[in-house]
Parts: structure tokens; sequence; C-alpha cells
């Protein structure tokens, strides 16, 4: 006889502590690395290192090709739109026109037919439908009512009275969008920045070879635990302390002396994955709620809170 596992049991109503916690249920916790984080010097489009690098007024960084490329893109699907929307317009001017002509017609053939006390020829009725875009199902005479019918009735069934829905399109933005954060922008938004490095820094000791930026006022590294600034004025990359104690207090960048103002300090945006912080202690959480019910039960998937 097979030996019965209770932690397996699974003819109960509701579900065990053993099988609940096989679900997921509750907060998961998970330390996560520097992998699961866009490195702040990373392109927000190809999330590589940036080469030619450019800032935009929110302090999103891309690549000179990258937001090159982006922005024609979408230059290029607008003018496709605007040109789909032009020729709908142009199409439903027409339909217009077309429609207050056989209006006409008809008001002009119902005055005849008032004065002259005529019934029109079958075929002329037929004809007269015909215009309005519905052909009768069967080739008898079709009289006003079914006509008015013919007109409005939306039935599958009857090939010639099935509602076209046409696609119809909307007047499209003019204006291009920043690719991460959906704002307008525009090239002449865009800046050039440049990162100090550490000098006679050997690239074989970093871990991938690259060299390690520094803020050129403090010559502290700078890490995705440092707010960074950029200066729109000049292009130059320093930690917010510094611009802080330095560029706000005497308008001019440490490493240029040019002048600038306090607008001209923008805060360079890092993270993007949804789980950036600003200290050591990163962490993500999830909870799954299982609910009670017959055999397996129901239970929602996991969401981060």
């Amino acid at each position: 006889m097979p030996q019965r596992h209770s932690k397996n049991n699974n003819d109960l109503a509701f579900f065990t502590y053993d099988e609940r916690r096989k679900l997921g249920y509750g907060t998961q916790k998970e330390r996560l690395g520097k992998d699961s984080i866009k490195p702040f010097d990373a392109c927000c489009i190809c999330l590589k290192a940036l080469v030619d690098p450019l800032c935009c007024q929110k302090g999103h960084l891309f690549c000179k090709e990258c937001i090159y490329e982006s922005l024609v893109a979408q230059k290029k699907d607008i003018k496709r739109k605007l040109a789909l929307f032009t020729a709908q317009q142009k199409q439903d001017k027409e339909e217009e026109l077309e429609k207050k002509n056989l209006e006409r017609e008809q008001e002009l053939d119902a005055f005849d037919r008032q004065n002259n006390s005529a019934v029109p020829r079958q075929d002329k009725s037929l004809d007269l439908s015909r215009k309005n875009g519905f052909q009768g199902a069967n080739s008898v005479k079709v009289t006003s009512y079914e006509e008015e019918a013919l007109r409005t009735m939306k039935a599958f069934w009857l090939p010639s009275a099935t509602p076209e829905a046409p696609e119809r399109f909307q007047a499209p933005c003019t204006d291009t969008l920043c690719p991460e954060g959906n704002e307008k922008l525009k090239l002449k938004d865009l800046f050039s920045i440049s990162f100090s490095e550490i000098p006679h820094f050997d690239k074989e000791e970093g871990a991938d070879g690259s060299v390690p930026s520094i803020c050129p006022s403090c010559s502290v590294t700078l890490t995705n635990t440092t707010t960074i600034v950029a200066l729109n004025s000049c292009g130059h990359v320093l930690c917010k302390k510094c611009a802080d104690q330095f560029v706000v207090v005497d308008k001019a960048c440490t490493v240029c002396n040019r002048s600038c103002k306090s607008k001209n300090v923008i805060v360079l945006e890092k993270g993007g994955t949804g789980f950036a912080g600003h200290d050591e202690a990163l962490e993500a959480k999830t909870f799954k709620h299982v609910g009670s019910g017959t055999g397996m039960g129901l239970y929602r998937p996991a969401a981060h809170t």
C-alpha cells in the first residue's frame, strides 16, 4: 500500500501551508544585481555604452545615431499618416458632394412625379436604389418602405445591405516625441555631453574594459547610486552635490568657467527597469494571493509592488 504524504495532499477544499509555499504565496524577496539595472552611461534606445552621447532637457541619454534614427523614423511615420488623413478628407468631400447631388436628383424626381402624376417604372426605381448603394434581394419592384429598410438595416445575410466600415484615420500629431519620456522632442533640444574619465587608467584592470567616469570637481566615481547632473550650456557632467555647492552658487561651470544658471542644470535619468534606487538595499518584491476553492483552487499571477 503506497504511503500517503500529507504535504502532497490535494483532496482538500483549501490549500495547505506547504502547497501555498510551493505556489509562492505571500511576499517574495529577491536580491537584484547591477545586471538588472541599466547603467547611467547607457543609451536609452540600444541599452549599450554611449557613442557621441546626446541628452534631452529631461535628462535622458541617447547615442547620436540612435536618436537621429528615431526622430527620422517618427517624421516619416507622421508624413505617412498625414497623407492618409488628407486622402480621407478628400474622399469625404467627394462623398458629401455626391450625396448632395443624389438628394437633389431625388427631390427633382419627386417634384416631377407630383406634378405629372406619373408612377416611376420598375427599372428606374431599381436604378435609384442602386445609386444609394443598395440592391434588392429579389427582382421585384422596390417600394419606398423597402428602400428605407435596405438603407437602414444591417443584416449580414444580405450582401447588398452589409454595412462597410472603412478604417478611419485621426489627425496625427506632428510633434516628434522622446523615445524614453514621451514628451515633445526636437533636434535643437538635444545637447552634447562629455564624461570626465580617470586619468592614466588601465582599461585592462576594469571588469568590462571601460574607463570609469568621475566628477571633475570632487573626483568621485559616478555610479547608479550617485545623483548626476549635466550642464546644457557646456555639456560637462558633475555630481549633484558639487553642482549645488559650486555651479548654482558661483553661476559658472567648475571645469570651463562658462557662465550658467540654475535652469541649465539637468538631472540625468538612470535605471529604467522599474527597480532603480539610490541606495544599496535594492530588492524586488512580489505578492501572490491564493484564493480558497475546490480542487487546485484559484490564484492571481504575481505583480510587482
